[in-house]
């Protein structure tokens, strides 16, 4: 097979995963999803005679690298209509969450958001992406063993975390609901 060949065949294989995995990492700027996806794939056409026999791993690593420039990007913008004055608030359109709306489990993503962004990221390959260890290391750019040590790290960081959350978790809860 050519590297065309290769490259498409990737491309076909792997575009909803990859969007999936920038989608989640971009939480609610869905009109970013697009832009950054396309970039991915960019890049991967530009590379396409380096892209691994497995290559969603690969892509991951490249989609890491492409949100953090949306993200820088995101952020100067941001920067850039605050000094404008041009954002909801100023204008009196933004929105004001009632007490219940809180989506279910929004606990353990508090506890998570409460990560460093790079267990975020670890924890978020194993679960959200489904990926083993030596595929969590290509998407990172390390070894196996560092893969394998972040992950454990991480873990047991969430784990405080959610036992530090667990008690205002409780108390959010309906009392029937308390003791089980």
């Amino acid at each position: 097979m050519s590297n065309d060949e290769i490259f498409a065949a990737a491309y076909r294989e792997h575009y909803w995963a990859v969007s999936r995995y920038v989608a989640r990492r971009l939480d609610g700027r869905t009109s970013e999803v697009e832009e950054v996806v396309a970039e991915v794939f960019t890049v991967a056409w530009r590379r396409r005679a380096d892209l691994p026999a497995v290559p969603l791993p690969w892509l991951y690593g490249v989609a890491r690298n492409c949100l953090a420039n949306a993200v820088r990007g995101y952020g100067r913008r941001r920067r850039l209509v605050d000094r404008l004055g041009n954002d909801e608030t100023a204008h009196g359109r933004g929105t004001v969450a009632g007490p219940d709306t809180d989506p279910p489990g929004s606990w353990v993503h508090e506890a998570l958001g409460r990560l460093s962004p790079a267990d975020q990221e670890v924890l978020r390959l194993t679960a959200w992406e489904e990926l083993g260890v030596d595929e969590v290391a290509v998407a990172l750019g390390c070894g196996s063993r560092a893969a394998a040590m972040r992950l454990h790290r991480a873990r047991r960081r969430l784990r405080a975390e959610i036992d530090r959350l667990r008690p205002l978790a409780a108390e959010a809860l309906p009392e029937e609901h308390r003791h089980g």
